[in-house]
């Protein structure tokens, strides 16, 4: 049970004025030995009507004046002093204690009906702002897309693969090498997601000697829905290769964790 929506759905402020049916108000009791929230509001709810009730309620006159009266006049005459009952005071009393419960419930059930409402507002509010932020990356993201098959479709474009190595065979990737621009983009489709605390690192190779020269990471691999990222790359490569390496990246290859591997 969403309690929170229980307790402002104003079906408390009703089971404390007596206006539930028979199964209602054992539903409301059960709910409230059930949950202490819920007891605690309506014990709240019936001191905020007592309160409201005792301050709105007709003063009603003190009966030791009357008597006191009664008793002087007694004393000055033999006169037969005939009783008045106050029962027109009593109806016009209980009358006013029972507008002002009314009254009081009706407030309550007026502003947990509008704290509601708010919330219900907000809610929407919230749901618009995501809405309209998923548009926006929508919209980036096709013209990004767009961008890239222009780029990887050029002329002047090499394609080189890079097939898996030891660490996992069924790894493979493909580098897209602009040498006019100095660009590569890697499509690192074919790896697997990488551990917690680690990081793919590219690198551009020189076979002879071998030479590695970093050129950067593929940040954020796992949010990265198409896996293509673009590099700078103004090195004479011969091979490109990708190793995973532990978060932040590594001055060398750790080649025991070479992923993937192909040659210019």
């Amino acid at each position: 049970m969403d309690v929170n929506k229980y307790i402002t759905s104003g079906i408390l402020e009703l089971y404390v004025a007596g206006t539930l049916s028979e199964e209602e108000n054992l539903e409301v009791a059960r709910n409230a030995e059930q949950y202490p929230e819920i007891k605690e509001e309506i014990l709240a709810i019936e001191a905020a009507i007592l309160a409201l009730s005792k301050a709105a309620a007709p003063v009603r006159s003190g009966s030791k004046g009357f008597n006191d009266i009664r008793r002087r006049i007694a004393a000055l005459s033999d006169s037969k002093v005939i009783t008045m009952t106050d029962s027109k005071t009593n109806w016009f009393t209980y009358v006013g204690w029972a507008a002002s419960i009314l009254l009081a419930v009706g407030m309550l059930w007026m502003y947990n009906q509008n704290t509601q409402l708010k919330s219900e507002i907000n809610v929407a509010s919230q749901t618009n702002e995501v809405l309209e932020q998923q548009i926006f990356e929508a919209n980036t993201s096709l013209e990004k897309s767009k961008e890239l098959l222009n780029t990887i479709r050029d002329r002047n474009i090499e394609v080189i693969a890079l097939g898996g190595q030891t660490v996992s065979p069924t790894s493979y990737a493909k580098a897209y090498w602009n040498k006019a621009e100095q660009k590569v983009f890697i499509d690192a489709q074919g790896l697997p997601e990488p551990p917690d605390g680690m990081v793919y690192q590219v690198w551009s190779l020189k076979l002879s000697p071998l030479t590695p020269t970093s050129m950067g990471l593929l940040e954020d691999f796992k949010n990265d829905d198409n896996k293509v990222f673009a590099f700078a790359n103004p090195n004479e490569s011969e091979a490109f290769g990708i190793t995973l390496e532990p978060t932040g990246g590594s001055e060398s290859p750790n080649l025991e964790q070479l992923y993937t591997l192909g040659a210019v």
